[in-house]
């Protein structure tokens, strides 16, 4: 099976914390050369809820919460396969090619979490694969969420769309921008890296951005540490940790969205939206595609209310913001009430205790 696969990185000796002034301090690093970046909105891409975390093989996850680029989706359907304790892969039909970028999100009330551990071709359908892990750090069973995207091409939509796919040295395997500027990413000290994405986005935050940890050798989970909104691009410090909570130099997916749908498009799909949380919520990261007014109470879970999007089929993904090593993903599977979805993100302290904590969260329905 022709699958990429992320660089093994050795583990860091000892913990480091991520300070205010290391993060400033990594502002001021160099960053390497890019090749130029596409622009467009995306020409491959799928979307799947494992709703069974022990599933039979060749299973048919949740046909609501599932759907592509691909032909007649709701009759060639997305398939998987677990390969292990914790271990998935995800087929996804007609969707096979380079580049692109893949995320995924635990759904779960345990702690346990999911990642990336590489994709790529196989035969005419693109294969991902899922790797999930309890707060020990040992592979287990968990529910999630899984997207794959590919874009290319010029831009014909409204909004902003970049995402990237870093090594852990900071070189790009692959990245996209709708404006049409090179990203980049730049490695720190360990575990962390800053991330450019230029001519995007504006001086105050808005938008949404999600990353996924790619690791195909252990478990490995990141988060945003910190976001540097400005005129000119958007830099987010990203910060990746290993199981037992140290800062960890693993590979990782961004992406980055401005009144696009987390998978890229703009309208359609006419239903969407997301909204960050960080101790207050900013305007410019409180969407809703169809001008509804989100809500949210924050606690263990939190809640989130979009009205007016919920159209299956449909997706989320939930990213954990700030300076620790602690992570977020969803309690449940999103609940529909007439045209209203309510998202459940859940976050846990470096124990793999619930914390109500700082999360960003993105939603988008296929159409």
């Amino acid at each position: 099976m022709a699958v990429r696969s992320a660089l093994s990185a050795r583990r860091p000796l000892r913990l480091v914390p991520l300070v205010l002034a290391l993060l400033a301090a990594l502002l001021a690093v160099a960053v390497p050369a890019a090749a130029p970046a596409h622009a467009a909105v995306p020409d491959r891409w799928g979307f799947a809820y494992l709703d069974n975390p022990t599933p039979p093989p060749g299973y048919v996850p949740d046909p609501s919460r599932q759907w592509g680029s691909w032909p007649t989706p709701a009759s060639n359907p997305v398939k998987v396969d677990q390969v292990s304790a914790g271990g998935y892969v995800v087929h996804f039909p007609l969707i096979g090619g380079p580049g692109g970028i893949a995320h995924a999100t635990a759904v779960n009330r345990t702690g346990t979490w999911c990642q990336i551990q590489g994709w790529g071709t196989v035969g005419t359908g693109l294969d991902v694969k899922v790797a999930c892990y309890d707060p020990s750090g040992a592979p287990a069973p968990s529910a999630f969420t899984v997207l794959f995207t590919s874009s290319s091409g010029t831009p014909t939509t409204p909004g902003n769309y970049g995402y990237l796919y870093s090594l852990p040295s900071g070189a790009l395997v692959t990245q996209y921008n709708s404006a049409g500027g090179a990203n980049l990413s730049s490695h720190g000290s360990t575990g962390i890296w800053k991330a450019w994405l230029p001519n995007l986005g504006s001086s105050v935050e808005v938008g949404n951005v999600q990353v996924t940890a790619v690791d195909s050798s252990q478990g490995a989970r990141c988060k945003i540490a910190n976001w540097y909104p400005a005129s000119t691009g958007q830099t987010f410090l990203v910060a990746c940790f290993d199981a037992a909570n140290a800062p960890y130099d693993t590979a990782w997916t961004l992406s980055y969205s401005v009144k696009r749908a987390v998978h890229g498009p703009a309208l359609p799909p006419k239903s969407f939206g997301y909204l960050w949380y960080n101790g207050s919520v900013p305007a410019g990261t409180n969407f809703n595609s169809v001008g509804g007014v989100n809500s949210w109470s924050i606690g263990v879970p939190s809640s989130v209310v979009l009205p007016g999007v919920a159209v299956p089929s449909d997706h989320a993904q939930v990213t954990a913001y700030g300076s620790g090593p602690g992570w977020c993903h969803l309690a449940q599977p999103w609940l529909r009430s007439g045209s209203t979805v309510q998202l459940t993100p859940l976050c846990f302290n470096p124990g793999g205790a619930p914390v109500a904590a700082p999360f960003l969260l993105a939603y988008t329905s296929a159409f």
